[in-house]
């Protein structure tokens, strides 16, 4: 898959489709802006009324080019949109870009027409459309400014190493600004629009490609084109630009199927997470922390791990970046004897050697104190990252030579951070290249995230590709609950051995066969999925008069509630030390998703799930249970054994096998309760309702 789109950003040539004088207006900025901002291609101004425009000559229509345009710009409304990008395709351009607004966004048949119409003419040549809708694209190493955004007037664009790529404009304008106030400078700043055709997650594709980059961020609102983000991953590991991403809103995608659990705990948001957890794609909530850990991304840092040196000469500042680098799941580092030495050597007496290291007051008497504490953590192995906080300097402080200490260490490799609150004492630590938060708490979570990501990144290259592929809910049926025992023994997931009786009759001899103390008998019907409170089980069953009579009660209460029942399922009581949750169903946007998770009656009301899309590693799985809540009590507590944990992995890798199969059957699954017997003795599934096409 490649993306093809890089002459959005280097374009030969832009026609500008409703090309102003006036270099405020929509269709008057770009022609500024281009101006201004060193764009050295040809500009062709489309403009009936006017024989030229901002000192640009123009032809009276787009068909009156003196040549093909690269890309077209078009800045008119309504049906001479839809007029522009037919003629732009004709032409033989190679991409559009459509300001306009009025289209698919307002959800009106008229403007999901025109939509439809520049679409089909789009993709009747091959041409590519970005928007409608759209704020437009800034490629500021090209100087190619094909939109309006009035920021670029206020914050002053400077070429640099970070990309944002937004659907929304005010989300690519957003973080531009934030970066350009920090002195960041930005190479591109797109904003996609409608996402028609080229969706937001394909531009980004081509933009991670660029060498000069080293940080892409990146806001999403809906997502109908998800491979498109499998390769913004592989393409981000590959050129070794991460993506930090923000999600908006919800698809309008996902309906789920009323029959299955796992329709309603493998919700949207949470297969979008670990979709961008397995392509390596660093996700957060909100605008302030898509670009808060910005500087980070732009050193040449190799970390080893995430453990973590504090120093400072506050122990107030030690107790609080302890605690913050708990809460962020940062683990201090635990120091050498032979560091611990060489601290004590380089330490007033008084001082304490471990992390966090307090270097006291005397750092006011004593300039060189970080100079040499510094090096120490340094070459320790077990210190990957530091950090450096300066409550209280100022006045009496050498914060100058604190500032080259500090820069002298972080071009030794090791990652360095600082938290100063005093802006006159972070001005030499900034204006060394240094990166400086005001408290500790932002500069560890900034911190952690760098460092976690680069981890994600790493892992994500080991993980297979996922089977993105929707589907849909609809067709097939749902099988009973024999059908679906054996469909699931079939994908690999063990099951309770149990038998299927069409006749009440036939159930005393079933108990026989089995040769079980306790038998649960259960009605099997198609049509219902939730047999219990419809009375259609009955457990304990200690003998074959007892399970005969449990079956014409269940057949009595069948009929009661209107069920037509194919016959009853006899299956031995069986019990482990836990019970647990296997579930699949085929996302309509994202492909099969499997749910791992605490197993019962009541795991909807009171959730402990982990969501994963198929196929999955055995690694995958097992870290995917680590993280529920239940996760400590698979080791066994007071005198229990320990559960089965590995026979668990393997079923849900088994079935996730299955559900990426595009040739399978099943589009669904519930697997609860599965028993979860001690180590060594496996699990068995002992409920089920599967879904087919």
């Amino acid at each position: 898959m490649t993306a093809g789109l890089h002459f959005f950003h280097h374009p030969a040539s832009v026609a500008v489709v409703g090309a102003s004088d006036d270099p405020e207006k929509i269709g008057g900025r770009p022609l500024r802006y281009m101006r201004e901002f060193g764009y050295r291609g040809q500009v062709m101004p489309v403009n009936p009324r006017r024989r030229e425009v901002q000192g640009t000559a123009t032809v009276p229509s787009l068909a009156d080019v003196p040549e093909t345009p690269d890309v077209v710009l078009v800045a008119v409304p309504g049906a001479a949109a839809v007029e522009a990008v037919v003629t732009a395709a004709d032409l033989g351009a190679k991409g559009c870009v459509v300001m306009s607004s009025g289209f698919g966004e307002t959800g009106a048949a008229e403007g999901l027409r025109m939509q439809a119409e520049m679409l089909a003419a789009a993709q009747r040549t091959g041409m590519r459309v970005i928007g409608p809708n759209s704020q437009g694209l800034a490629s500021f190493s090209s100087g190619a400014v094909l939109g309006f955004s009035t920021l670029f007037t206020e914050d002053p664009p400077a070429d640099g190493p970070v990309g944002i790529v937004s659907q929304s404009g005010a989300m690519a304008s957003v973080p531009y600004g934030a970066l350009r106030r920090r002195g960041i400078g930005v190479r591109y700043a797109h904003g996609t629009g409608n996402d028609m055709d080229v969706s937001a997650a394909e531009l980004a594709a081509t933009v991670v490609e660029d060498p000069d980059l080293k940080l892409l961020l990146l806001y999403l609102e809906k997502i109908d084109h998800p491979e498109w983000l499998v390769e913004l991953g592989e393409r981000s590991r590959r050129n070794g630009v991460p993506v930090v991403a923000l999600v908006g809103g919800r698809s309008q995608h996902g309906s789920r199927a009323a029959a299955s659990h796992t329709g309603a705990l493998a919700t949207e948001r949470r297969v979008l997470e670990a979709l961008l957890e397995r392509a390596g794609i660093w996700s957060v909530r909100t605008a302030h922390e898509l670009v808060a850990s910005t500087e980070l991304y732009l050193q040449d840092w190799q970390p080893r791990g995430c453990r973590l040196a504090v120093v400072s000469n506050s122990g107030a500042m030690c107790v609080l970046a302890a605690d913050a680098a708990e809460d962020a799941g940062v683990p201090l580092a635990e120091l050498a004897p032979a560091t611990r030495t060489a601290l004590a050597d380089a330490l007033p007496a008084f001082a304490a050697t471990a992390n966090p290291i307090d270097v006291t007051a005397a750092l006011l008497t004593d300039s060189s104190i970080f100079g040499r504490v510094l090096p120490v953590l340094g070459a320790d192995p077990a210190v990957d990252a530091c950090l450096l906080g300066i409550p209280v300097a100022g006045r009496g402080y050498d914060v100058e030579r604190f500032a080259r200490d500090a820069a002298a260490f972080a071009a030794s490799g090791t990652p360095l951070v600082l938290a100063i609150p005093q802006a006159s004492v972070a001005a030499p630590f900034i204006e060394a290249g240094l990166v400086v938060f005001e408290e500790e708490s932002s500069a560890i979570g900034a911190l952690a995230q760098f460092l976690a990501h680069r981890r994600r990144m790493e892992r994500a290259g080991t993980l297979r590709r996922p089977a993105v592929r929707g589907g849909t809910d609809a067709g097939g049926g749902q099988l009973n609950e024999s059908e679906s025992l054996v469909a699931l023994a079939e994908m690999g997931v063990p099951v309770v051995a149990h038998e299927f009786l069409p006749d009440a009759g036939q159930v005393a001899a079933a108990f026989g066969r089995l040769g079980a103390d306790r038998v649960v008998v259960k009605g099997c019907s198609h049509e219902v999925s939730h047999k219990s409170e419809l009375g259609l089980v009955r457990l304990g069953c200690a003998s074959p008069e007892e399970a005969t009579s449990s079956a014409r009660a269940i057949a009595d209460a069948a009929a009661r509630n209107g069920v037509p029942l194919d016959g009853f399922v006899v299956a031995p009581m069986v019990h482990g030390v836990r019970e647990v949750l296997i579930g699949a169903h085929v996302d309509p946007v994202f492909g099969p998703v499997m749910v791992v998770g605490a197993g019962g009656a009541y795991v909807e009301v009171v959730p402990d799930t982990q969501v994963l899309l198929a196929p999955c590693t055995v690694e995958e799985v097992r870290e995917a249970i680590g993280r529920l809540r239940m996760a400590p009590l698979l080791d066994g507590v007071r005198g229990e054994p320990a559960a089965d944990v590995e026979a668990w992995v393997a079923a849900v890798v088994a079935a996730s096998e299955a559900m990426a199969d595009p040739g399978g059957r099943v589009r669904g699954f519930d697997a609860n309760p599965v028993m979860l017997r001690p180590a060594g003795q496996g699990v068995c599934a002992v409920d089920a309702v599967v879904l087919t096409r």
